[in-house]
């Protein structure tokens, strides 16, 4: 809950802000607070739009029919990722399509990417990442949308509307990409043989064959010929299976609007299934992938609302990061060794078929919305025990497929990676710099958000990225939260160090910045705090356990970081257009980012745990020095190497709010009495 005081200056202050966005002289809405904007009224973010703009563009954004062109239009490549600063949005959050606005009118433009968490119809436990259906998740459909514009009342021209207005505001618009589904979802129920499938009884796994689907084909085809249709019109020709799946789907589900019939009959439908005992084989994560048995321990089971037993599964032979995932399930895209028997995976035998259906369908959904990026959710996997081979053909991976099918009909189309450059061999098989490389993506992850600051896998990660970034073709993120990592047991990575980490992602200039809705006003949680503040536990739908909520969601009442972020969001705003590009590795005008001690003007480097950096000045006027500590208390007697050819460091901004300073440059290096967070000096 927002503090009294900011109130009063919301409502004292409020309108001449929202006037200056309006007016486009600023490219936000300076000092509303993400939680006041979700307050603002639907009518008021439109009028805003409006008037920012103009009628002509306004009216030609509300046409769910009409796409507008993305700024990134034109481009011929995803290389533009590198430089994007992205926020990711999880829709249930906030609670609708609309209220996507409401946020992004918080944002300056330097952040310009928008990724949007799973928008599809979810299943077991209301998962965004267990698709049940390739239709967009009805509860993000707003009704104050549907008030104000009566012929937008569909959810799919919810969307289609506000990722016009997103791009006629200049932000890249991401979707996710997901290769697996819910474990009984209608991808499963009309594609049996795109799936694996298995037999349990109780405890034991009694058939796993390779074409075990056919067994589930008929119990399903059985229990349609009892149930019926759900769309008698839809008359068959030809045997059920060699309809189209569309055309099975009707059959079996019924028409894509009527989610309440689709939903009973599918649950109808894993009700016979599961008293035969078929189940999709579940999704699994990191070596060995393959191998599964029934897991005994009486906490791996789950008796649902009508009585049925689930169990969880293991690994015969699991190593540190093993996981199955239950209600998930992966598409069969390889055939298999020795028919299953012993869980191998016969990679030179890809089954096109089912490749396609995944990439046509996610270009489908591509093409409807107008998405300029993908994030590749569980890039990290790969599954050849023998590694990441040389070269790739186009069954290497089918996030990689996904991306290139659709870069035929929109070549800006980028690749973000959800994989966290883990050691080789821990959660994939190979070097997942190499699997990245052969993947083509433009952008991973990483695992800076899953450090303390400051503490030695901080430094030896920011190293390696940096690394990297230099050398390879794929770049990681500076990653500040995620969606998955704001979640109680990882309160301790934000006890310090949020301006730090901001700062640094905003100017470093070689890694693009990555984070979470919400973190504006997060508050640190030295205890863990109910659970209805944490953003992670909003990607499921638990009403009991320990990840249940029962209310929306609740900002946070930090305000000091709220009103900090401001100040180096005005400040980022004005000086990033005089900002060349950082110069790595280093020249006669800048230095490399570096700490430690380690690469070029070592001798010059303090030990001190500092990261800093040189950019250009574009007007070939000096050039300005980034320092950033990331020490939960100040540094003192900090000395960093800037450049033979300074002689002076006039303080331009600090995090840490200190006066205003002109600092001496003495043979290159430049003393600091004491450092907390960043600052921003120009040399001259």
């Amino acid at each position: 809950m927002l503090p009294t005081h900011y109130h009063q200056y919301w409502s004292q202050n409020g309108a001449e802000h929202l006037a200056d966005y309006a007016s486009g002289t600023t490219s936000w809405v300076v000092g509303l607070a993400p939680e006041q904007a979700m307050d603002l009224s639907a009518t008021q973010v439109s009028q805003l739009l409006h008037d920012r703009l103009g009628a002509e563009s306004f009216k030609a954004c509300l046409d769910p029919e009409m796409l507008l062109p993305s700024p990134l239009a034109g481009g011929q490549d995803g290389e533009w990722l590198k430089r994007c600063h992205t926020v990711g949005v999880n829709v249930r959050t906030i609670g609708d399509f609309w209220k996507v606005l409401h946020y992004v009118i918080t944002l300056p433009d330097h952040i310009r990417g928008i990724h949007l968490l799973p928008i599809w119809e979810p299943g077991v436990v209301g998962s965004l990442y267990g698709m049940a259906s390739w239709e967009l998740n009805p509860e993000f459909t707003s009704t104050e949308m549907s008030r104000m514009f009566p012929g937008l009342h569909r959810v799919e021209d919810q969307l289609a509307v506000v990722v016009n207005f997103l791009h006629a505001l200049g932000k890249a618009v991401g979707m996710d990409v997901i290769p697996h589904t819910d474990r009984y979802s209608e991808m499963v129920l009309v594609n049996p043989s795109y799936f694996e499938w298995l037999i349990r009884d109780d405890l034991l796994i009694t058939d796993h064959r390779e074409h075990l689907h056919e067994e589930a084909e008929a119990a399903i085809l059985e229990w349609l010929q009892r149930r019926g249709p759900a769309q008698p019109a839809y008359a068959t020709v030809g045997p059920f299976w060699q309809l189209t799946a569309d055309k099975r789907r009707h059959l079996l589900f019924g028409l894509p609007e009527d989610y309440g019939g689709r939903q009973s009959r599918r649950i109808d439908l894993v009700d016979w299934l599961f008293h035969r005992g078929l189940e999709p084989v579940p999704a699994t994560m990191a070596p060995p992938y393959r191998g599964l048995e029934v897991n005994p321990d009486p906490s791996a089971m789950t008796v649902d609302y009508a009585g049925r037993v689930w169990r969880d599964y293991k690994f015969s032979e699991p190593t540190e990061m093993s996981r199955a995932f239950g209600p998930l399930t992966r598409f069969k895209l390889y055939g298999r060794q020795n028919d299953n028997q012993d869980w191998a995976i016969d990679f030179d035998q890809p089954r096109p078929d089912v490749w396609a259906y995944l990439t046509n369908k996610y270009a489908e959904q591509q093409a409807r919305y107008n998405f300029d990026f993908m994030r590749g959710d569980m890039s990290h996997v790969q599954m050849r025990p023998d590694g990441v081979p040389e070269t790739a053909d186009e069954w290497y991976d089918p996030l990689r497929a996904v991306k290139l099918k659709i870069q035929e009909t929109t070549p800006h189309f980028a690749y973000f990676a959800e994989s966290f450059l883990a050691e080789p061999g821990y959660m994939a098989y190979g070097d997942e710099v190499d699997h990245l490389e052969r993947s083509e993506a433009e952008v991973t992850l990483g695992n800076l958000q899953s450090t303390v600051p400051d503490a030695e896998d901080f430094w030896e990660m920011t190293d390696h990225y940096l690394r990297v970034a230099a050398s390879r073709s794929v770049t990681p993120a500076w990653t500040v939260i995620t969606g998955d990592k704001d979640d109680p047991r990882f309160d301790h990575f934000h006890h310090h160090g949020e301006m730090a980490r901001m700062f640094t992602g905003l100017f470093l200039g070689v890694l693009p910045m990555y984070y979470s809705l919400g973190f504006e006003q997060r508050d640190r949680h030295f205890e863990r705090a109910q659970n209805e503040v944490y953003s992670k536990l909003y990607v499921f739908q638990e009403d009991r356990g320990d990840k249940a909520v029962s209310g929306p969601f609740q900002w946070g009442a930090n305000l000091d970081l709220f009103g900090k972020l401001t100040d180096l969001n005005r400040f980022v705003a004005g000086i990033l257009p005089h900002l060349g590009p950082t110069e790595f590795p280093a020249t006669k005008k800048s230095v490399p980012p570096h700490f430690l001690g380690a690469d070029a003007g070592a001798k010059k480097v303090d030990k001190s745990r500092v990261l800093h950096w040189v950019r250009p000045a574009t007007d070939g006027e000096g050039a300005y020095l980034f320092v950033v500590s990331f020490s939960p208390t100040p540094l003192e007697e900090v000395t960093v190497f800037a450049g033979d050819q300074w002689t002076k460091a006039d303080l331009l901004f600090s995090t840490d709010e200190r006066e205003h300073e002109i600092l001496a440059v003495t043979d290159g290096a430049l003393s600091l009495e004491k450092l907390a967070g960043g600052r921003c000096y120009l040399l001259g």
